[in-house]
């Protein structure tokens, strides 16, 4: 049978005080002299005792416990968000619960719900779909909340947010192509990512309107919600033939993994990377420098901006003012991007 962990009562029993200046001492409480509070500070430490989380949670009305919703654990995109955020999150003390949406509405507003209903301190949501309609009831919930990377079309401006520009990053993976030499570039994108889509394609056409190479509607693939098949790098696989159709000499892909979907098809038809096409991703996830070639991509500071999620999120949780941020990303030139000879 497992021993009971020793209470505030039996510290107290054997300092021959009360329970009340036990707790005191422990709190580091200075009406309690020095003296004593380094004794039972002593006796806590020789007996084993550790404090009642729930108890201190009670008290101070803080769960010391951040929520976090990713759209899945298995993108290592979010992987590094999320360790920005734990980095942040145990330098101040508090705990990260983490939970999927798969790009859910429902179950990120279901999961968002049960997290209030557990107390948690704050929530951060990453590629939130919360639109500017479902905001206000969250907003006034008195839970603290932090959007990263929202992918709301309509985005609400009651709560603050952590995002990349995403039309200036893709603004510099055409710039990059264009300085290439190529002329005739598609893009593969998603829809179940509205925002983040949407701004990268504009970003992407602007540039290369401006630059005289505006893309046909054919250069133009987006996968419809139905066509994701499994995951982002089954997109890739399943529509770069589209684009084959569309005689481009280089693609831009909304993401890495749906880039090293196209890197994969290229092997299959024996299409040579980037002899033949050049490619360009999004994110700069670690796989990105090990595929074959190394991919070429537009680097998100994916820690920081989970740090700067935290940050954001523990000045609303102490009242202190917050503001929310837009961080540019910056090209990666690899080795799946070459001149158009």
């Amino acid at each position: 049978m497992s021993r009971r962990s020793p209470s505030i009562e039996d510290i107290a029993r054997a300092a021959g005080v009360a329970n009340s200046t036990v707790s005191r001492a422990l709190r580091d409480n200075p009406l309690i002299s020095s003296d004593v509070r380094a004794h039972i500070q002593q006796l806590a430490r020789e007996m084993g005792y550790t404090p009642n989380g729930i108890a201190q949670s009670l008290q101070n009305r803080r769960t010391n416990t951040i929520g976090l919703v990713v759209t899945s654990i298995a993108d290592p995109f979010f992987g590094d968000v999320a360790k920005g955020v734990e980095q942040g999150a145990q330098a101040a003390g508090l705990s990260v619960v983490l939970s999927a949406s798969h790009n859910d509405p429902a179950q990120e507003q279901a999961i968002i719900e049960t997290f209030q209903r557990r107390r948690v301190d704050g929530i951060i949501v990453a590629d939130s779909q919360i639109s500017r309609n479902h905001a206000g009831p969250l907003a006034r919930a008195d839970v603290p909340t932090v959007l990263i990377n929202s992918q709301a079309e309509q985005p609400s401006t009651m709560l603050h947010s952590v995002a990349v520009d995403d039309a200036y990053g893709a603004q510099l993976a055409a710039e990059h192509l264009l300085h290439l030499g190529h002329r005739k570039v598609g893009y593969l994108g998603v829809s179940n990512r509205p925002k983040s889509n949407r701004d990268r394609q504009e970003g992407f056409c602007n540039a290369l309107s401006v630059a005289g190479a505006a893309p046909r509607p054919e250069q133009m693939v987006i996968a419809a919600a139905e066509e994701r098949l499994n995951d982002d790098v089954a997109t890739g696989q399943a529509l770069l033939s589209a684009l084959l159709h569309a005689d481009v000499t280089a693609v831009f892909c909304y993401n890495d993994m749906i880039a090293i979907g196209v890197l994969m098809a290229c092997r299959d038809e024996g299409i040579r990377v980037p002899h033949e096409l050049s490619v360009v991703g999004f994110d700069d996830i670690a796989l990105a420098q090990y595929v074959t070639p190394p991919l070429t991509t537009i680097h998100q500071p994916k820690i920081e901006l989970g740090r700067l999620a935290i940050e954001t999120l523990l000045n609303l949780v102490d009242d202190r003012p917050a503001q929310n941020h837009v961080i540019r990303p910056t090209l990666v030139q690899r080795a799946s991007t070459a001149r158009l000879i």
